[in-house]
């Protein structure tokens, strides 16, 4: 076996191992691990399955996880089983950070708990009646930086057992832990939660791409410019469901920083994961964070033992891969990416071009200026202008390198007389109170407040639309005169509308950059003719005039970030905070759900999932959609709109708009998050015609929001499905994506192709997922979404299997159900892997 192992990919080997270590002859089979082994021939042709170390949750996709949970004890106990045996199998943690909203009332924490309180009470009760169950408590650090700092073992050691650390978890960036050596990715809650009850995870044997890097990248490109250097290249080398693995000379050049940075963004290159095994590099950074030696010995040889150590010598045999794509880290020169678009990057000297080139600005309206008072003064708004500007957790705050060079920026800046203005609504939300002690100990944390980035708190805030609103002057202003205003942020999220529904450009960027934009105040600049502004004695300040060196950042980073950071940090994750500590929560083995909670409620799964799939028929189309509509489109995110169908349910429970939160905050409440299903202001369907989260029912020909639309056909007994083009399910992976569809009634997706992590959600709930045949879409087939759908399903479903529907209007036509194997047949057949999941504990 080893000696065929040693021209796997490592990333395989990982998957090889666990498929040994599990073998149980049931659940992974002998023939599963000989399918990994013989990876070279049988990638993209079977179906392995993979039992992960451990699983990670963030409160936002881990609340309905345990929400589902507590509800399967109730339903357990129902049907007469014993409700305490409902328990993880799997070791789970959940970190409570994404629920942060960054407004000025907030900054105060005792309001932020207070706010929450309900959601905190019952992950308090999960704490204590979940076995193999731990919580981080809000005011800690965000999941992934958690994930990396704290919960990472690489190599776990129970009862020295020693086997390789690996996670899935409910965040599409679970990726980032891959630049650590640990494999992990993200999927659904729902494929989690089968996880966490002990099932593996099933996925097609992947092709893994061989990313080498070789040279060394220019003083001026900072972490997030290499990473948006490769996003661009994997993605024009097409790695979508795909792994990639870094090897080549300069993979040893990057710090564990870095290689976590790059494995955090592969979600936006399309990746299944990016992986860089472990060597000296990793070792070393384990050291320096305060790991114990006697385990990084321990540690250094079982891997080695098992050939899981990536050597640095040249002369070291490199694993075959399916394909190999060759980046030379030395062109690789500072960049943006935007305005709408993660893979759309844009060198930092061709913004202006680039910018007039997206927006098309009519050359009589180019110069436009808007005045507008603010605190008394006179200020101008124009097309470019930055009014969002937000170094915020997610990508880049793991890597100190950049961290830090934002702060020593923002220290030349202030010592040379610049500034920002004070309508530009500027923001730092790190990863953990690791770097806010860094940035402390270094002495530039007070001089990026003075800028106006102040500590927000930790959490993910504006990437998930947690973003305080703008002035109301500034929103008038840019709406008065049409101006294409911009965010800038050093985040992963840039989709129109997502940071503020009046912001139309959206940039990603490193720290540094953000902090340099928001001093110009425009993106419309060329950083190396024209200066940033004024200093003192009046004289011009250039970009070039306050960046850090890479000898200047070497030498904090060495002075600020040491082990004894790490070990603060672990200590103050173990003791917990005052608040949580004192928090009272019930210790009863099934939840005592409250009926007038607006956070919390026993959801309905369990009550509407059927055992075999029905025939459609006569189905109207609730929406007919376009091509790349993302998760963001159809799963609610961020604040909760007043004219919504959330608020008005709200509302009619008596909260006042300042008592909506967010819809990540209300993840827990099925009610709400139906109502905010397909409620994104930039949802585009084709019956309406313009963005809007509106739909038309047929029968009465009215238009209404997406969900009275939806309850009035479930009232009326008619079944609805919904039309889509390419790509559908783009971005984070989310199980509301497919729980508020179902919820709505959809029973079918009808699309022209799918991202697979959502394809199986879809699958995961109950709603068939269909494709048009090659060649085929609603055009060619002369739809207009008008008719009735009908769709029957055969006693005997097989993978990949064609349909015939047949429409009101007498057309028939041929389409894919795509179920990929058996697994995901059992699932659909019944009723979902909730309902199927559960049904083990009676």
């Amino acid at each position: 076996f080893l000696s065929a192992a040693d021209i796997l990919p490592y990333s395989i080997r990982v998957l090889f191992e666990s498929s040994i270590r599990n073998c149980d002859g049931f659940l992974v089979k002998e023939t599963d691990a000989m399918n990994i082994l013989d990876w070279k021939t049988k990638q993209n042709d079977v179906e392995v399955p993979f039992c992960p170390a451990r699983v990670v949750l963030q409160d936002f996709t881990g609340i309905p996880a345990m929400v589902d949970f507590a509800a399967m004890r109730e339903a357990v106990r129902n049907a007469g089983g014993d409700p305490v045996k409902v328990n993880p199998a799997c070791p789970t943690d959940l970190t409570v950070d994404h629920s942060l909203q960054i407004d000025f009332i907030l900054k105060n924490q005792e309001m932020e708990f207070g706010r929450n309180r309900e959601r905190l009470q019952f992950f308090k009760w999960s704490s204590k009646v979940f076995k193999n169950t731990s919580i981080i408590p809000p005011e800690t650090g965000m999941a992934h930086q958690v994930n990396l700092e704290y919960l990472s073992r690489v190599v776990f050691d129970v009862k020295d057992f020693l086997y390789p650390d690996s996670v899935v978890g409910t965040d599409s960036h679970t990726t980032m832990v891959n630049g650590l050596g640990i494999l992990g990715w993200g999927v659904g809650g729902i494929e989690t939660e089968a996880v966490m009850l002990g099932m593996p995870v099933t996925l097609t044997l992947p092709e893994v791409v061989g990313c080498e890097l070789t040279g060394t990248a220019s003083p001026l490109a900072t972490s997030i410019d290499i990473v948006l250097g490769i996003t661009k290249h994997l993605r024009q080398a097409e790695v979508a469901g795909k792994f990639v693995e870094f090897f080549g000379s300069g993979v040893s050049q990057l710090s564990v920083a870095d290689r976590t940075t790059i494995a955090n963004m592969c979600p936006e290159y399309g990746a299944m994961l990016s992986f860089f095994p472990v060597d000296n590099v990793t070792l070393k950074h384990l050291k320096h964070t305060g790991f114990d030696e006697a385990k990084l010995e321990v540690m250094e040889a079982y891997l080695k033992a098992v050939k899981l150590f990536r050597n640095d010598e040249s002369s070291s045999r490199e694993p075959e891969y399916s394909q190999v794509v060759q980046i030379s880290l030395s062109s690789i020169i500072p960049h943006v990416s935007g305005p709408k678009r993660s893979q759309d990057r844009v060198a930092v000297n061709n913004m202006k071009s680039d910018f007039q080139t997206w927006f098309q600005i009519a050359a009589e309206k180019q110069n436009d200026i808007v005045p507008v008072q603010y605190e008394g003064n006179q200020y101008e708004l124009s097309h470019g202008c930055v009014v969002i500007a937000a170094v915020i957790s997610c990508t880049n705050n793991c890597n100190p390198s950049v961290m830090l060079a934002a702060g020593l920026l923002a220290k030349k800046a202030v010592e040379a007389g610049l500034e920002v203005k004070p309508y530009i609504r500027t923001s730092l939300s790190p990863g953990s109170g690791m770097v806010t002690h860094y940035l402390s100990s270094s002495g530039v944390l007070p001089y990026l407040s003075k800028l106006g980035f102040e500590v927000v708190g930790y959490g993910c805030s504006t990437c998930v639309g947690n973003t305080a609103p703008l002035p109301e002057a500034i929103r008038n202003a840019i709406k008065q005169g049409d101006i294409i205003a911009c965010g800038v942020l050093s985040g992963t999220k840039n989709f129109e509308g997502r940071l503020c529904d009046c912001v139309r450009a959206n940039y990603l960027a490193s720290p540094p950059l953000v902090v340099a934009y928001a001093i110009a105040g425009t993106v419309r600049i060329d950083f190396e003719t024209e200066p940033l502004g004024t200093g003192v004695n009046g004289r011009s300040i250039y970009l070039r005039d306050i960046w850090p060196t890479r000898k200047e950042l070497h030498t904090v980073e060495e002075e600020c970030v040491i082990s004894s950071m790490f070990k603060e940090l672990k200590e103050k994750m173990e003791k917990g905070n005052k608040r949580w500590n004192s928090l009272e929560a019930p210790e009863s083995p099934l939840f005592p759900w409250d009926l007038k909670s607006t956070y919390i409620r026993c959801p309905s799964f369990f009550d509407k999932l059927v055992i075999s799939p029905q025939p459609i028929e006569n189905a109207h189309v609730l929406l007919y959609l376009g091509d790349s509509v993302t998760t963001d489109h159809i799963s609610p995110a961020g604040s909760i709109a007043r004219s919504s169908a959330a608020a008005k349910y709200l509302t009619n429970k008596g909260l006042t708009p300042r008592e909506f939160n967010s819809y990540g905050a209300r993840r827990g409440n099925d009610a709400v998050m139906t109502r905010g299903t397909f409620a994104n202001i930039k949802l585009l369907n084709k019956f309406i015609g313009k963005p809007a989260p509106k739909t038309i029912h047929f029968p009465s020909g009215q238009t209404l929001d997406v969900f009275e639309a939806a309850e009035l056909y479930q009232k009326e007994g008619i079944p609805v499905i919904i039309l889509a083009g390419k790509k559908y399910g783009l971005g984070s992976s989310r199980d509301w994506a497919a729980k508020g569809p179902f919820l709505l009634g959809v029973k079918a997706v009808l699309a022209e192709s799918y991202e697979k992590v959502h394809k199986s959600q879809l699958i995961g709930i109950g709603i068939a997922p269909l494709q048009f045949l090659p060649g085929e879409n609603p055009n060619t087939l002369g739809l207009t979404g008008r008719e009735q759908f009908s769709i029957l399903f055969p006693p005997e479903l097989s993978p990949k299997m064609t349909l015939d529907i047949k429409t009101s209007t007498g057309k028939v036509f041929s389409v894919f159900a795509l179920f990929d194997n058996d697994v995901e047949i059992t699932l659909y057949k019944n009723g979902g892997s909730l309902n199927f999941v559960a049904r083990r504990f009676l």
